[in-house]
């Protein structure tokens, strides 16, 4: 599984909750919380090639014998959730809203959605890094499917604070994956024959750090952090 940006244990998830991950993409965020609560969770997005990556990946980890958490992903859009008011104890929306033209409509759709007194994490890149991307390759954001703005935190933390939700806590993740990103978006234009070296060893580090998880990077990922973390992470309750 790739690394998750949301951490569960500020997300509050407890047994029994119904979480949403809202753009799920391949499934990172819903599978951890699968493996480790027993919550029922749903990953919803856009994509079906997602989806089916995503299924493919849950059937791994998928217990018949485990009856006290459920994982469902459905393929939806996120300005019309097929859901009904009020249903989720948890919302996830991860490394999302930076792809959406009207995020202020899924993010009502998100609000219409969870419970009062529900949690919400959100991420979204963190602004200096992401602007030194597009700065090294316009084709880095102006692909299919790409970013169309770069937040600020203050941005993005009004728009949900408009919606009636507390911040509750803050922090920044992958610090190690920025220099990934300046490398790739340097030698972008090699992208259609095959990556440069540098972009093929820096990403055989962050293979060999996701998989040994050794002190040495543990330890300085969370000293960089907050100074050149890429994505901003954010947790709010929503109000009764």
């Amino acid at each position: 599984m790739s690394l998750e940006t949301i951490n569960f244990n500020l997300l509050r998830l407890k047994d029994g909750d119904l979480l949403l991950d809202l753009g799920c993409g391949e499934g990172r965020h819903t599978i951890t919380a699968y493996l480790l609560s027993n919550a029922n969770a749903i990953g919803l997005d856009i994509s079906h090639t997602d989806l089916c990556t995503a299924q493919g990946r849950y059937e791994e980890f998928h217990n018949a014998e485990r009856t006290e958490a459920h994982l469902l992903f459905t393929e939806g859009n996120g300005h019309q959730l097929p859901f009904a008011d009020n249903t989720f104890d948890k919302v996830i929306c991860s490394e999302v809203l930076e792809h959406i033209y009207d995020y202020e409509s899924v993010l009502a759709e998100i609000d219409r959605v969870l419970k009062p007194g529900g949690v919400f994490g959100v991420s979204v890149p963190r602004y200096w890094p992401e602007w030194i991307c597009w700065q090294l390759s316009d084709a880095y954001h102006n692909q299919p499917g790409g970013h169309i703005r770069i937040f600020t935190t203050g941005q993005l933390h009004q728009s949900v604070s408009n919606l009636g939700y507390v911040r509750y806590k803050r922090h920044w993740a992958h610090a190690l994956h920025v220099p990934y990103w300046w490398l790739k978006c340097l030698f972008w234009r090699e992208q259609d024959r095959e990556e440069a070296w540098p972009v093929k060893q820096y990403h055989r580090f962050l293979v060999w750090d996701l998989m040994d998880r050794p002190a040495v990077t543990r330890w300085l990922e969370k000293l960089l952090d907050p100074f050149m973390g890429k994505s901003v992470v954010m947790y709010y309750v929503k109000g009764e």
